[in-house]
Formats: C-alpha cells, sequence, structure tokens
C-alpha cells in the first residue's frame, strides 16, 4: 500500500505509526480443532492449504491484505465495498471446494497501523500489526456468526450505506438485516450488527456467545416476498387462503350459529354449542359498558 493511501493523523505518532481508517474482516474456520483430530495433521495441512489459497487470491483480487492467520485470517481493506464484496464471495466459493465452514465479521474503524522494521520482520514478526478497540469489536462481532454467515457492525452498516456505488459490490439477492443489539465484552457500548447474505437463512439472528450478549433485536428474519421460493409461496397461500377461508365461513355461518334453535334445527348444536358463552360474554360486557358510560355522563 503506497503511503499516499495512508492517512496520518497524528504528527507525534512514531515513524512506525499511522493511524488509518479501513475495513477489519476476521475468517474463523469452524470446529478446525475438530478437523484436524479427525482427520491427522496430515490430511488437515493440505485442506488448509488449499483453503489458504483460495482465500488468499480472492483477498488479492480484492484490494485486502493479510494482517493475520491462525483457524482464519485477520484482514484489512481501504476500500469497505471491497471488504464486503470479499467476505460475500469467500462465503459463495469456499464451502463448495474446501470441506470447511467459515464465519466473518467486519468493522469499519479508525486503527494505528504499526509498520515493523525489516530487522524484525526477518525474525518473523508481521510486516503490518494493527492497534486498537477496533480490532476487538471485530473479533467479537466475528465469535456470533453462524456458518456461512456475515456479520457488520453498525459503523459498517452506516459506511456501506453511505456510499454511492454500494450496489456495485453486491448481487441483486444480497439483503442486509439488523439482527439484534449485542453485548460485546471489553467494549462499553452496545453494538447493533447487521447481518448480510443472499439466502434467508444466513441472515438469522444469531444467539449470544462466550464473549458477546445478545440483549434485544428480532427472533427471525423473515424472507421478502420477491425473494421467496416456490414451497414458501404454497404455504404461504394455504396460511393465508386457511385463515381467509375460516373468516368467511364464520361470517356466512354466524346468523345459524348464534341462534340457539337455528342451530337445533339444522343440528349444528353439537359443533357450535360454545357459541352462547361467547354472545352471553359480549352481551353482558356490552350491557357494563352501558351502564358505566352512562353512570359517568349522569354524573
Amino acid at each position: 500500500m503506497s503511503s499516499s493511501k495512508i492517512k496520518t493523523a497524528n504528527s507525534e505518532l512514531p515513524e512506525n505509526m499511522h493511524k488509518v481508517t479501513l475495513a477489519i474482516v476476521f475468517i474463523d474456520i469452524i470446529n478446525s480443532t475438530k478437523f484436524v483430530q479427525k482427520n491427522g495433521a496430515k490430511s488437515a495441512a493440505a485442506w488448509f492449504q488449499a483453503h489458504d489459497r483460495l482465500a488468499r487470491s480472492l483477498v488479492y483480487k480484492h484490494s485486502g491484505r493479510e494482517i493475520d492467520r491462525s483457524n482464519g485470517f485477520m484482514l484489512s481493506f481501504y476500500n469497505l465495498g471491497d471488504a464486503i464484496q470479499f467476505a460475500l464471495k469467500y462465503q459463495e466459493i469456499i464451502p463448495k471446494k474446501t470441506p470447511f465452514n467459515s464465519r466473518v465479521g467486519i468493522h469499519w474503524t479508525d486503527i494505528i497501523e504499526v509498520h515493523q522494521e525489516d530487522k524484525y520482520t526477518s525474525a518473523g514478526a508481521k510486516r503490518v500489526e494493527l492497534e486498537g478497540i477496533g480490532k476487538a469489536t471485530a473479533a467479537r462481532c466475528m465469535s456470533i456468526c453462524q456458518e456461512k454467515q456475515v456479520l457488520l457492525t453498525k459503523s459498517a452498516h452506516l459506511k456501506f450505506k453511505s456510499m454511492l456505488n454500494a450496489q456495485s459490490y453486491t448481487s441483486k439477492l444480497t439483503r442486509t438485516v439488523l439482527v439484534g443489539l449485542y453485548k460485546f465484552k471489553g467494549v462499553k457500548s452496545p453494538q447493533e450488527i447487521y447481518a448480510i447474505g443472499n439466502t434467508i437463512e444466513v441472515l438469522q439472528p444469531p444467539p449470544s456467545g462466550e464473549k458477546v450478549k445478545r440483549i434485544g433485536g428480532a427472533k427471525k428474519i423473515r424472507s421478502r416476498a420477491r425473494d421467496r421460493k416456490f414451497w414458501e409461496w404454497i404455504w404461504w397461500f394455504i396460511w393465508k387462503g386457511g385463515f381467509a377461508s375460516f373468516l368467511m365461513i364464520t361470517c356466512i355461518l354466524w346468523p345459524i350459529i348464534s341462534n340457539p334453535d337455528a342451530r337445533l334445527n339444522n343440528e349444528f348444536q353439537n359443533y357450535f354449542w360454545w357459541v352462547d358463552y361467547i354472545t352471553d360474554t359480549l352481551s353482558t360486557s356490552a350491557n357494563f359498558i352501558s351502564k358505566s358510560i352512562k353512570y359517568i355522563i349522569d354524573i
């Protein structure tokens, strides 16, 4: 990354430190340890390398930068659109080509970029490191992701929403929804968390995690009408149609089922005997309300 892309915010920082605004992306391979135990070190190492090659190719293609690697990656992007496009492509491609399912958290933040000297990198130090609360926030966001899910913090969501060319980084099927309010351990203010994806399954609210507590929000995200699949429309019509039919039948039969004599004549008494209790209750309530209103007026 050229120095022209680094925005120095404080001249008092050491020469190797710069305050920048960027997207931090955390990726975690779910159940990676269990995979090693089940398949052995040799097979697992081969699969992890295959995963890393695919992921790094996507990082390079979307102008990202690898900061660290363990059971996944910590990445940074100077363009939030690139970060989101990378995350969606990663979740689209990686599960099909590897035996892994991953979770991705994205946070847009100001942070300190530390560039290490060559003598340290030659001994194994990372060339670039990130320091600041934004790194912990991004990690906490990722920690509550479910399989194949991409979550955004509020700052990432607002930044992406404000971008004039935001739609160029996503497909027509991509949807962003608020999945809840969460309290992150070590982070003072509660965080609004948003899910972004192309299917209703990856937009569902995640539960609390080890270091994240869910405070509130929708229990379930429902699919939009234009996104519903054929079988979803079938169930929708059955539910809506069944309710509408019930109301229609009730309106047609009400003159009969509300009249005890008519019920006896039409042999409906065995089915609608309970209607008398409802009508008596409604009548009693109406009389009570009427008397109460009259009493108040007289006073």
